[in-house]
């Protein structure tokens, strides 16, 4: 496939943030307040907020939590207007990074990004200086539950996917970003186990990293940017390995 082990990041990016699940929770509210101003609080007419609710069952989001978020944005009692800005950068060594925010507050935002960029051996630059080398592409994580590659394939291709890596632990399907939502519920309908469905921004070459330093410095901007409540999305080309 495409070869840029994703689920790797995935993981870490999910171990470093199961014990402040109340960011995932503050993270996923303010994407699903924005949804439900522009299509409504009706997931069945609105499919970015059935996309939304979704992931937040797969981050473990309680019912009540979700219902609540909608409820709140639909009723107009969230006052806060979010725009979503996103940042482009560089980590140690050249490292591409991207980063997604959606903010109620540009200036504090743009603030925070960049004390973390020079911080961590890296700096801000400006719009379009990565994201040329950045493609959009919706990535669909199963578990492998000792799926039978086969079948999985003829499923996969069935419903629109164009591609698939398949190891011990996961299958990784490649589609494109708009099929996200109908490949995601059509394989949860034939029984697979949807760990992720999202549109990712992949990158087409990969920096490495041997220096203890440059590694320490980049796990560290990482770490502050997925932790920053602003922060929605941070995507790099840094080929992480075990």
């Amino acid at each position: 496939m495409s070869g840029h082990s994703k689920w790797n990041n995935i993981k870490r990016k999910k171990e470093a943030t199961d014990a402040v699940k109340g960011k995932i929770f503050t993270k996923i509210g303010r994407e699903i307040t924005v949804v439900v101003r522009e299509g409504g609080p009706d997931p069945n007419n609105n499919s970015k907020l059935r996309d939304l609710i979704a992931k937040a069952k797969a981050n473990n989001v309680p019912n009540d939590n979700i219902e609540r978020v909608i409820k709140k944005a639909a009723g107009g009692e969230d006052k806060n207007n979010y725009e979503n800005i996103t940042y482009e950068g560089y980590g140690p060594n050249g490292v591409a990074v991207i980063v997604e925010c959606l903010t109620d507050n540009r200036n504090r935002t743009a603030g925070e990004v960049r004390h973390y960029f020079d911080k961590f051996g890296g700096n801000l630059g400006t719009v379009g200086c990565v994201s040329y080398m950045f493609s959009t592409k919706g990535i669909v994580i199963l578990e492998n539950t000792g799926l039978d590659e086969d079948k999985v394939m003829e499923d996969v291709f069935d419903l629109g996917g164009d591609d698939l890596d398949m190891n011990d632990e996961t299958v990784e399907i490649e589609c494109a970003p708009e099929s996200v939502g109908a490949l995601r519920e059509g394989l949860t309908a034939k029984g697979y186990n949807v760990i992720s469905a999202e549109a990712e921004q992949i990158p087409s070459t990969y920096t490495t990293l041997t220096d203890e330093e440059q590694i320490k410095k980049m796990n560290l901007l990482l770490e502050h940017l997925e932790d920053n409540d602003d922060v929605q999305n941070v995507y790099h080309n840094w080929e992480m390995t075990d």
